[in-house]
Parts: structure tokens; C-alpha cells; sequence
């Protein structure tokens, strides 16, 4: 006999309500920590230094600093602020992993891989944002607030989806799924 519609769903709908408390409390946690050592560390090390560097790499005759939450350079530079770091894109491949009905094993291996993708995924935005905010300011504004974020979101999904679909997922509790 078929299982019934409901049955079916309870799990999923499970799965979904892991997945928003879980990003709800990292945001939330994150939102608690600005003015925080701890936010200024999380973005003048951990994103706006390194943006400086490989800005440097590319450009070197600009001659950029790492200042506090900002990339300067001879001829402009951009602010990179609490919601520009990237953890956003973190938190969403942490609780869509979180969240995932997948063994220890592949959550940790999919979190090892997935964290340093984001990092450079937002790297390479910031580091793009830099140039095009020096090249045309509505650009920069188009790529801000609507390309650049969208792009993030859609790599940590596929990336995700990626895991479950190649042959990554085997279910907490069973087989692996069956891929066509």
C-alpha cells in the first residue's frame, strides 16, 4: 500500500523548519556580535585583507590597503560592511546541511569543501565590486544589490545540490538514493 501524502511530507516539512531556526539563530547570533572584536575580525581579516591582497595580485600599481572595514586605493575604494562578508552564503550552506538527512561523514565532508568555496565565491565578489565601483558607479550599484547577491545564493544552492546529487547523499539512516 502507498504511503500516504502526509507521511511523506512530515519529513520534508521537518527538514525545511531545521533549515529556517537554523539560519534564523546564526543570523540572529551574527546580528549580536556587531561593534564586536569579533565582527572586526570576521571582516578586516577574514574578508577585507585578503580582498586587499589579491587586488594587490591583480593591480598592484593601485596600491591597496586593508583600513579597518575598507579596501583603499590610490583613485577609490569600497566599504566592506556587516551583510557584505559573505556569511550570509555561509549560513545558508551551514543550515542547508544542518538541516540535510545525510550521514556525519558527508555533512562534514560537504562543510569542509563547501566553506572555503563560499569564501572564495565572496572574494571574488568583493574583489569584482571593488573594480566595477571604480569603473561605473551604477554598475557597482546593479551588482550590489541585485546581481552579485543573487549569484551567491544560486552557487551555495547548486553546490549543495551538487552534494546530494552526485552520489553524496546516503540518508542518515539508509542506502544511497538511487540517481538517474
Amino acid at each position: 500500500m502507498p504511503e500516504a501524502p502526509e507521511n511523506r511530507l512530515r519529513p520534508l516539512l521537518a527538514r525545511i523548519a531545521v533549515f529556517v531556526v537554523l539560519f534564523c539563530v546564526l543570523q540572529f547570533s551574527w546580528q549580536l556580535l556587531r561593534g564586536s572584536a569579533v565582527e572586526y575580525a570576521v571582516i578586516h581579516y577574514g574578508t577585507v585583507r585578503p580582498a586587499a591582497a589579491l587586488i594587490a595580485l591583480l593591480s598592484p600599481e593601485l596600491l591597496p590597503l586593508a583600513v579597518n572595514f575598507s579596501v583603499r586605493a590610490a583613485g577609490g575604494g569600497i566599504n566592506v560592511l556587516n551583510g557584505c562578508e559573505g556569511l550570509d552564503a555561509l549560513f545558508l550552506l551551514l543550515a542547508a546541511f544542518g538541516a540535510a538527512d545525510l550521514r556525519v561523514r558527508s555533512k562534514s565532508l560537504g562543510l569542509l569543501l563547501g566553506i572555503p568555496l563560499v569564501f572564495a565565491i565572496n572574494q571574488a565578489r568583493i574583489v569584482t565590486l571593488f573594480y566595477a565601483h571604480r569603473w561605473d558607479a551604477s554598475l557597482f550599484d546593479l551588482l550590489h544589490s541585485a546581481v552579485a547577491p543573487i549569484l551567491i545564493v544560486l552557487a551555495v544552492t547548486l553546490y549543495f545540490h551538487g552534494w546530494l546529487v552526485r552520489g553524496k547523499y546516503v540518508p542518515a539512516g539508509g542506502e544511497a538514493a538511487a540517481t538517474h
